[in-house]
């Protein structure tokens, strides 16, 4: 996921609500419980597809609040995105990144997306989230069954036409979650 893309996505039905930071997914909710009371919402972490459980009672502006994070010490370079962080290595680990080109933050840096490049899990945990979100969402839809076959062999295109005919919504979150940071999707057909 890139750092600006959406956290979470709320769902009324089969319909997607809004998407973005837990606070705007709170909010979402809030608004539609406002105007229907027994609407089925359901909130999901993009990264996971995990249902992520809300406090949504009182008003809008107390939602809000009760989500909203408390503000971060502002450290690092908040320009280019960096957030400065404790990290904690022995002594023979700073010597070492202290001898690397760029020094430690650069080498950190690196090796993190060396290593995040290199992650075998990649693939089966979108899978797993793909599956998680269309268990979830399309349970009972038709063609369900079939799709999560050819999710879990990998042939995502027959992913994609095998949803095509699910409400559109929840077909493209689906696809979203295959799709990965790069956002990157497999095409409907």
């Amino acid at each position: 996921m890139t750092i600006d893309a959406p956290r979470y996505v709320v769902f009324a039905g089969p319909a997607r609500l809004a998407a973005g930071d837990l606070a705007d997914a709170a909010a979402a909710a809030r608004r539609r419980l406002d105007v229907q009371p027994d609407a089925a919402i359901l909130v999901f972490d993009r990264e996971t597809a995990e249902v992520v459980d809300l406090d949504l009672r009182g008003d809008l502006r107390a939602v809000i609040a009760r989500h909203t994070p408390a503000p971060a010490a502002k450290r690092g370079r908040p320009k280019l995105g960096v957030v400065a962080r404790e990290v904690t290595l022995l002594p023979r680990h700073w010597d070492w990144l202290a001898r690397q080109p760029g020094g430690a933050s650069t080498t950190l840096r690196r090796l993190v997306e060396t290593a995040r490049k290199a992650d075998a899990n990649v693939a089966a945990d979108r899978n797993a989230a793909a599956y998680r979100f269309m268990f979830a969402m399309a349970g009972d839809l038709p063609g369900f069954e079939e799709a999560a076959r050819a999710l879990f062999a990998g042939d995502h295109g027959r992913v994609a036409a095998l949803i095509a005919p699910w409400p559109p919504d929840i077909a493209d979150e689906a696809l979203r979650f295959l799709g990965g940071a790069d956002g990157k999707q497999p095409s409907r057909r």
